[in-house]
């Protein structure tokens, strides 16, 4: 290690522990613990450039462990990224460039939003599956790069990671280097305490080359292991033994986990890392060694590659828009006419008709399904992604719908494909919380679901999706849709494929639906029209799906009754008032018609207004049986509503 190593570690670590006290709240232990480890990754090996940080073929790193967000900002500082001495001082406060954990788009340079632990484990697995795709399909000369990823003990307990690394470890990803803070200390107790894995002997059994770094103070020794890292035919883990805190009064113990260190202990450990300045008052000639360091070692790649992009573009168009999602939908004009869909049929057979057809327009599609294609209609058609078919686009992601999520966030943070994912509705709750980063993210990833509602039937309640339109329809920034026949059907993926930053959730049938007569794809982006009935009727029925069907039937059993179908909450109430009351008009009784709890429907009625919802879970049995056993039936819900009237 040169004497110059030591001390912009040694800055880079007290940089970081300034930023945790200047806020009062953070995480000094793995600054003090991991920060030779990125040093290392930084200056010697990873290919970026800090003034151009959406360099298409750059290497990607992801903080899996973000909380380790105070030593990332301090890096990315030293580095050149446009974070500067006063953001570093501004750490954890609001409107800064540096929030608690890294956030994607917010602060430049960030690859990923981490902080829900194991899903940028996850996120890097989608980043390093897109490159190696990419690279099968384009070639070498436009996209070959690794993607990095730093994770801790923590990241490795949640079940994600090793779902996706799993995956990674079987399509052979060499370009992915996994490399773990390993200091045996996690927030309430010594890793010991929970777990008994051994980090070796799993991560080789699926498939990954493990390498062990027994100083995490080692900038030679960490060297050396990426170096091997690279030359891998395999993914590669490196477990890196570090002491959390290092240096601190607190070393190696919980207590310097997750809190500022105290006025006693920073004097301490100035004295220990022989520190000379005051908060962020360094030398600046570190940061212009680091910059050189980097840019020095990177620009020879960085020219050749910024020389090919016209090349790029021309041969591959479809995929070279990709990378930038404004762009992405305004030059991928998708052909939503003549689509030749079968009629009188489940949603989730057309949707899988279409999902082809945008296919064959556009080779930029990469995803698949949970190991559920024959049921969800939901597939690559360009045959299965594996080990010899690189460039097929049809990822098996077996039974891992967490990972399958994060995954896609990460194939389409990488840029240059479209991704997508699919399974029953009902388990939306096994990946809800990357749906979450995917909106919180602005990303266009794809969710398309099915088996929507208790007309499953057969199977039971355990598959009949109750709350999980009211949970999708809660998040911010998702796009539910939830069609009533091919037109909404249609209506709705072209609205997908146009949204730029916001992940779409399609919710299709397993039964068949009649063609609604006044269906109307164009009135699909307004998220809500009337499809049955005079804008001044005594009756307004709101209702969505397969009830929307049901619900014109109801209406046609009243002499002023009007269906307004609901495709898309999430675009409805972008409409806003106006527009609600428009439809709406005088009313005199409002209903919704829903199957499901009906939680986000019912801020369109008032209390005392009919709500044909669902106060308890399904049932198993013949679909249309179970459908009316539980009130959807037509009958029922005219007397409901005669009742109201008297």
């Amino acid at each position: 290690m040169k004497t110059n190593d030591v001390k912009n570690i040694n800055t880079l670590k007290m940089l970081g522990i300034n930023s945790i006290n200047s806020a009062n709240s953070g995480h000094p232990g793995i600054v003090l613990g991991a920060a030779t480890s990125i040093y290392t990754l930084f200056t010697r090996h990873l290919n970026i450039n800090p003034k151009d940080p959406d360099w298409k073929n750059r290497d990607r790193f992801v903080m899996s462990a973000g909380h380790g967000s105070a030593l990332l900002y301090s890096m990315m500082h030293l580095s050149g990224f446009d974070i500067t001495k006063k953001d570093l001082k501004d750490f954890r406060k609001l409107n800064s460039k540096t929030p608690g954990h890294p956030e994607y788009k917010h602060t430049v340079g960030v690859d990923a939003t981490t902080g829900p632990l194991g899903q940028g484990i996850a996120m890097a697995v989608g980043l390093a599956m897109a490159e190696d795709h990419l690279k099968s399909v384009v070639g070498k000369k436009f996209i070959d790069h690794k993607t990095y990823v730093l994770c801790g003990d923590g990241d490795l307990q949640e079940g994600i990671s090793f779902e996706a690394l799993s995956l990674a470890g079987k399509h052979k990803l060499s370009n992915l280097i996994v490399m773990m803070d390993s200091n045996d200390i996690q927030l309430d107790s010594k890793v010991s305490d929970t777990t008994s894995i051994n980090i070796k002997s799993y991560t080789e059994s699926i498939g990954f080359n493990y390498i062990k770094v027994e100083d995490g103070e080692n900038i030679d020794e960490i060297d050396k292991a990426l170096i091997s890292a690279k030359k891998s035919e395999l993914p590669t883990f490196i477990e890196i033994k570090t002491v959390i805190g290092k240096g601190s009064l607190n070393e190696g113990t919980t207590s310097v986990h997750g809190a500022p260190l105290s006025k006693e202990d920073i004097i301490n450990l100035k004295k220990t890392l022989n520190i000379d300045f005051d908060n962020f008052d360094y030398n600046d000639n570190i940061l212009l060694e680091i910059e050189n360091l980097i840019f020095s070692r990177v620009q020879n790649n960085y020219k050749k590659s910024l020389a090919n992009e016209k090349e790029f573009k021309d041969k591959y168009p479809d995929y070279f828009n990709q990378f930038d999602f404004i762009k992405r939908r305004s030059k991928s004009e998708f052909n939503f006419k003549n689509l030749n869909l079968k009629l009188n049929q489940a949603t989730r057979a057309s949707s899988g008709e279409l999902l082809n057809e945008l296919q064959n327009q556009n080779k930029s599609f990469f995803g698949g399904s949970v190991d559920l294609t024959a049921s969800t209609k939901v597939k690559g058609i360009r045959g299965n992604y594996d080990l010899e078919t690189k460039s097929n686009n049809n990822i098996k992601f077996g039974v891992r719908e967490f990972a399958s999520a994060a995954i896609v966030n990460g194939i389409t943070l990488h840029g240059g494909l479209i991704s997508f994912t699919s399974t029953f509705f009902t388990f939306v709750d096994y990946l809800k919380p990357a749906l979450r980063l995917s909106a919180l993210m602005k990303l266009p990833s794809l969710f398309i679901f099915t088996h929507d509602s208790v007309f499953v039937g057969e199977d039971g309640p355990t598959h009949e999706p109750v709350e999980q339109l009211s949970l999708i329809r809660s998040i911010p920034n998702v796009a539910d849709f939830r069609p009533a026949d091919t037109n909404e059907l249609i209506g709705s993926w072209k609205v997908a494929m146009s949204l730029d930053s916001t992940p779409s959730v399609i919710i299709n049938t397993r039964q068949n639906l009649n063609e609604l007569e006044n269906s109307k794809i164009s009135l699909v982006k307004k998220g809500a029209y009337i499809i049955y009935g005079e804008k001044n009727s005594e009756i307004t029925i709101f209702a969505t799906g397969s009830e929307v069907n049901l619900a014109i039937e109801v209406a046609k059993k009243f002499e002023s009754a009007k269906v307004i179908s609901i495709p898309s909450v999430y675009l409805f109430n972008k409409q806003g008032y106006k527009y609600y009351k428009d439809l709406v008009g005088n009313s005199k009784i409002k209903v919704i018609i829903e199957a499901s709890e009906g939680m986000s429907l019912k801020q369109y009625i008032s209390p005392s207004d009919i709500s044909i919802t669902m106060d308890g879970f399904g049932l198993s049995g013949e679909g249309s049986k179970v459908y009316k056993k539980l009130g959807y039936d037509v009958d029922a819900i005219v007397k409901k509503i005669k009742g109201y009237k008297s």
